[in-house]
């Protein structure tokens, strides 16, 4: 009841007794650290969000463990999309692309495999800084993400592509 009043000392709580457990669904599922981590800080951001809808009868971990269930899809769609998204891209550029490609090209196509080895969510923050131009605050908003979270990913992100883009360049 703490919880749905929206007591912060009552979101401490939860995060303490159900983080472990939500941590390990999204581990199993996800297979990345970085992006399980990633996705238990979203569940329980989206808990505190969406505690309205908590009903203190039932037991907490199986409401926890349905917003899991709807994070881990989402990163499954996002994956789904960047990869469907690079695809189209390389089609597009072998039916209409120069017999001999010229540096820029070859430099997008670069940094665009650096960027599908990034993954999911580094992968679509650092697309909506960069390309769209959008501003961090913004994109966390989006993404409903917490603004630290979305600070570290481009941090992370942009030392992992240019460690990718160094060895590429050598």
């Amino acid at each position: 009841m703490r919880f749905a009043a929206g007591e912060p000392a009552a979101m401490h709580d939860l995060y303490r007794q159900h983080a472990s457990f939500v941590f390990s669904l999204c581990m199993a599922a996800l297979r990345h650290r970085q992006d399980a981590e990633d996705a238990t800080q979203q569940v329980f951001t989206r808990a505190w969000r969406s505690r309205e809808s908590y009903d203190p009868t039932q037991p907490t971990g199986a409401w926890l463990t349905g917003i899991t269930r709807r994070v881990i899809a989402d990163v499954f769609a996002r994956r789904e999309r960047d990869l469907q998204t690079a695809e189209a891209g390389a089609d597009v550029m072998a039916r209409n692309g120069p017999t001999q490609p010229t540096d820029a090209v070859v430099d997008r196509v670069v940094v665009q495999q650096s960027l599908r080895q990034l993954g999911p969510p580094q992968d679509e923050i650092i697309r909506l800084a960069y390309s769209e131009d959008l501003p961090l605050r913004t994109i966390a908003e989006r993404l409903e993400m917490p603004l630290g979270t979305v600070k570290s990913h481009v941090h992370r992100g942009l030392a992992r592509m240019r460690e990718s883009l160094e060895v590429h360049s050598d």
